[in-house]
């Protein structure tokens, strides 16, 4: 088994982590199903001459498909580097990934289940293990999320008529 090293946000990484570390390999690895699976594989490239290792706060194992074996495949052998814009393109999926889930949680628990929004960032902090980012931050990018999602029109400013 191969790993990388990439910089993300601190709360990505620890989301990251906490739905995703497996144990066994004491490391990172995404299931062969998700998005971000094939996207790091599609990202992989052959390192550098003379590049320095990987530097970074969240590891994760490499893809290693059954096609890698064939022509034209990536074996992590020999396709083991991200470059920084490819670690910058798996930072913003991430955090994708994890507002998404973090807005739908809220939504179904306060509609479905009909618990606070308060309850649910909890929830979804001790998940995770999240640690480096405060429900009040989290609260407030739902909030804004939910506005941009839902106003159909902004409201304009109202201005003093004169009626004659």
């Amino acid at each position: 088994m191969i790993t990388v090293k990439i910089t993300v946000e601190q709360y990505v990484a620890e989301y990251i982590r906490g739905k995703y570390f497996d144990p066994d390999l004491d490391t990172v690895r995404f299931p062969p199903g998700l998005d971000i699976y094939i996207l790091i594989y599609d990202l992989l490239q052959k390192r550098p001459v003379g590049c320095p290792v990987d530097d970074g706060n969240l590891e994760f194992a490499l893809p290693d498909r059954r096609e890698a074996n064939y022509a034209g495949g990536k074996s992590p052998e020999q396709f083991n580097y991200l470059s920084q814009r490819s670690a910058r393109l798996l930072g913003g999926k991430m955090r994708l990934m994890m507002w998404a889930e973090l807005h739908d949680l809220m939504d179904e628990n306060k509609h479905i289940r009909g618990i606070q929004f308060k309850e649910s960032v909890y929830v979804f902090l001790r998940r995770y293990a999240i640690e480096s980012i405060s429900e009040d931050a989290l609260l407030k990018n739902y909030q804004r999320w939910r506005d941009k999602q839902r106003r159909r029109v902004k409201r304009g400013y109202s201005r003093k008529k004169v009626h004659i």
